[in-house]
């Protein structure tokens, strides 16, 4: 396949990608329990009129819901992306190795120490969270006779994901936070408001960005460690500056969306498969599919059985836990 034909394939995968989010976008705010016409929709985002109903539907609910999800699935997807190249771990995800575990036990904290804490503050303690629990994932995975390998990871991340949600539940249970803390164990973008996303949107996507220019010397990581140091890569450096752009975006989407696993698995092996193994390409596709895959996973929770809603983390397991299974198998044969 010549160079000029596989820009071309890029550039239509990339395409297509930019118009199915944006008509996922239309659909999830146009259908629903009361559904809305193009114009409708349209007057909403561009002549907003308080005392119209369908404007505050869309307007107060539903928008702020689908940038949600937008938001949050691309940083989902972006970090599991950075984390499957920089570690060579095909089953890596923040969810899986259980970075999203740590934050969300200091949510609960928080919730039972300090129930007044602002959003902004509450997004902080959640980063911390999942810096913390990074650090005990990678200082039990390289304890290890034989150092650190994905495998190593692998299994390190699923203990302490299942040590870090059994404090978690007791937390909840001893302080009576069950039915508070319910939404970040399900996950879910309902409760998103226009003053969080003043702060996911320039968090997330600023992050991103400096994901993306991580991309080069994550692909030559992707081809090894040995291989990168001969290209000239500094690998250590460009490993610590990866790690907390995946706390940075796990952290922040978890304290707004809960603790939502497989998106990161999932979405780069489909990018990888579409376009090829450049992360310079491969990160903002992720992040493309990674917005899509959230706002059908949330329109599919809230369309299930109207006018509840069915939890946002298990439609998105319902793709990912075979997908893991199929993984396990082709990469582990001992999982």
């Amino acid at each position: 396949m010549s160079r000029l034909h596989k820009q071309l394939k890029t550039g239509i995968w990339f395409a297509c990608a930019v118009a199915g989010l944006l008509l996922s976008v239309f659909f999830a705010i146009s259908y629903g329990a009361k559904e809305l016409t193009l114009s409708a929709v349209w007057s909403a985002v561009f002549h907003y009129n308080p005392a119209a109903t369908a404007d505050q539907i869309i307007y107060n609910l539903r928008l702020p819901r689908v940038i949600g999800a937008v938001i949050v699935g691309m940083a989902f997807a972006v970090a599991g992306a950075v984390m499957q190249g920089v570690t060579r771990n095909p089953m890596a995800d923040t969810g899986v190795l259980g970075i999203n575990a740590g934050s969300s036990l200091v949510v609960a904290l928080s919730f039972a120490f300090l129930p007044t804490l602002s959003y902004s503050s509450l997004m902080l303690m959640s980063f911390v969270g999942a810096a913390l629990a990074t650090v005990l994932i990678v200082a039990l995975g390289a304890s290890t006779p034989g150092g650190l390998n994905s495998m190593k990871l692998t299994v390190a991340g699923a203990v302490i994901a299942a040590m870090l949600h059994s404090l978690s539940t007791g937390i909840a249970i001893y302080y009576d936070l069950s039915q508070d803390l319910a939404f970040w164990y399900a996950g879910g973008v309902g409760g998103i408001s226009w003053d969080q996303l003043k702060l996911l949107v320039p968090i997330i996507v600023l992050t991103t960005i400096w994901a993306i220019t991580l991309g080069r010397p994550i692909t030559f990581l992707a081809l090894g460690e040995e291989s990168a140091v001969n290209l000239g890569v500094r690998v250590r450096w460009i490993k610590v500056l990866s790690l907390i752009a995946v706390v940075i975006l796990a952290g922040v989407s978890v304290s707004a969306a809960g603790a939502i696993s497989f998106v990161g698995l999932v979405i780069p092996h489909i990018a990888r498969r579409l376009i090829g193994v450049d992360y310079r390409l491969i990160i903002p596709f992720s992040a493309l599919l990674g917005a899509i895959l959230l706002v059908w996973a949330d329109f599919a929770s809230r369309m299930v059985q109207p006018p509840r809603e069915f939890a946002i983390g298990a439609m998105v397991a319902m793709v990912g836990v075979p997908f893991f299974l199929y993984l396990a198998r082709r990469e582990g044969r001992g999982l």
